[in-house]
């Protein structure tokens, strides 16, 4: 199958424009945290309750009136789970969600006291805690904002995060880094009291920023973490920038959340035929470029931190579990790395359509895949991967995260119809993804279905071994090249990677 694929790329070469790289010479433009690939775990998962309902098989209908499903808590101690998760590591793990700013949290399981949708006990949150120090993750979260943890006076209470950071430190843990909520932007639908506006969000924010530098000194304060720059798609008018000239300067990283699009839970009617085009891809940019100018205004100089991304919000749309995702999901990760960005978590890790992993069965989908490899060969040393490519052709460089001097370079031919011709310098390990089906759940390394072994353990990714010439990028395929040899001396300096 490797063969036919290589042979059919090769035959378009011709067709398309060559394009050398030179990986001893390319310069170092920036570094990315060591915990840049990270996830979301949905606080709802943790609690159990109501949770965006994956789409049925394909040939069956969706009844969108019902857009949830019910669901128990997630199995933290799950041995598959935790041995994904940690091929990962190390990584953050977040535990937000809008269902965040309606949970209490309680010693033990009870009904949820007025001003409050959810409980969180304390067993719930150990399980977090001890899955976070097995899989080499930090925890990040956020706090319950609803009518519940108000004074008279409506303003915002410490009382319930105080409560979760003792906890946390009593069972060995640590809390990170911690958003005051989550999505200000959706205020008006994400659990705050009615009316809440900017206003409140900065005397709040104030409150929350002093008790954070007493309570818990250690934990980075994110902010503001939300959606949508201009107006909330909600409708509550409360815009990024209004949030940010109403709180004083006091954020640690600046954070936000970026979707494409929504699903059509959500009402969203996206063509998947899009989903490899420019404009598609380039969506990360827009939105980037929104928010670093709003962090130039408010925040000057603080790292930029996406909390929660995926292609589609509300669950995710029909084709992110797919092989076609995994293009938006690895030219993201190239894209912000490139641009500096330090900490991209994806939501979720195993949670409906657009989970890395089945919510049933903890399986690896395709853009799972594409986690471990990028995880395995791109470091925390990113490089100017030279010249422009055509259109279509994305190309990222990093320096290797484990052997010195080598580079690895990710190259993916979005295009659906035309080859790509590279040009090595010397011999490269090669790994290219590709599937028979687009839209299809069946992804193949170098030719070779990747799947977990019968005894449930990660298989191995071998390379294929490529020597000094022009090499062939077949159309919709993604290739990783690892230069083992390139002697690049900003990778020889320091290991690039863990």
């Amino acid at each position: 199958m490797m063969i036919a694929l290589l042979a059919a790329a090769s035959a378009c070469v011709a067709h398309a424009d060559d394009v050398a790289i030179s990986p001893a010479g390319l310069r170092p433009i920036g570094t990315i945290d060591a915990r840049f690939q990270s996830y979301n775990i949905e606080m709802v998962e943790v609690t159990g309750g109501r949770f965006w309902k994956p789409y049925p098989p394909a040939g069956r209908a969706f009844d969108g009136r019902d857009r949830y499903s019910a669901r128990p808590p997630i199995d933290l101690a799950n041995g598959r789970l935790r041995l994904l998760a940690a091929a990962l590591s190390p990584a953050y793990l977040r535990v937000s969600g809008t269902w965040a700013n309606a949970t209490f949290f309680a010693e033990a399981p009870q009904k949820p006291p007025p001003g409050f949708n959810s409980v969180l006990s304390r067993a719930q949150w150990r399980d977090v805690v001890e899955f976070a120090r097995a899989v080499d993750a930090e925890i990040v979260t956020s706090f319950a904002i609803s009518p519940g943890i108000r004074d008279a006076n409506g303003i915002w209470k410490p009382d319930q995060a105080q409560q979760l950071v003792d906890t946390t430190r009593a069972l060995g843990g640590r809390i990170a880094a911690a958003e005051f909520m989550n999505e200000p932007t959706l205020a008006a639908t994400g659990g705050a009291p009615a009316g809440y506006d900017a206003i409140a969000y900065g005397r709040d924010f104030k409150v929350f920023h002093d008790w954070m530098r007493r309570a818990a000194p250690e934990t980075l304060i994110l902010g503001p973490g939300s959606v949508g720059h201009a107006s909330s798609p909600s409708g509550s008018g409360i815009t990024t920038r209004e949030l940010l000239a109403a709180s004083d300067p006091g954020v640690d990283r600046f954070s936000y959340h970026h979707y494409n699009t929504i699903s059509p839970r959500c009402g969203g009617h996206d063509d998947p035929a899009q989903a490899l085009s420019e404009e598609w891809l380039a969506r990360t940019d827009t939105t980037l470029k929104t928010y670093q100018a709003l962090r130039d205004a408010f925040e000057p100089g603080k790292p930029i931190w996406l909390t929660e991304t995926a292609d589609a919000a509300c669950g995710g749309g029909p084709w992110d579990q797919t092989f076609l995702d995994t293009f938006r999901y690895l030219d993201q990760l190239g894209r912000l790395a490139r641009a500096g960005v330090q900490v991209v978590m994806h939501n979720t890790l195993a949670a409906s359509d657009y989970g890395l992993l089945d919510e049933t069965t903890f399986r690896p989908r395709p853009s799972y895949w594409a986690a471990l490899l990028w995880h395995r060969l791109m470091g925390t040393i990113v490089l100017d991967a030279g010249k422009p490519a055509p259109r279509d052709l994305h190309l990222y460089a990093h320096c290797h995260p484990a052997r010195a001097g080598a580079v690895s370079l990710l190259a993916i031919n979005a295009s659906r119809h035309t080859s790509h011709a590279l040009t090595l310098p010397d011999s490269a390990e090669r790994y290219t993804l590709h599937a028979a089906q687009l839209q299809g759940t069946i992804v193949q390394l170098n030719g070779e279905r990747l799947a977990l072994t019968p005894d449930g353990q990660l298989p191995r990714l071998e390379p294929r071994a490529t020597p000094p010439e022009a090499i062939g990028l077949a159309p919709t395929t993604i290739t990783f090249l690892v230069f083992p040899n390139a002697a690049n001396p900003a990778c020889l300096s320091r290991r690039s990677g863990l």
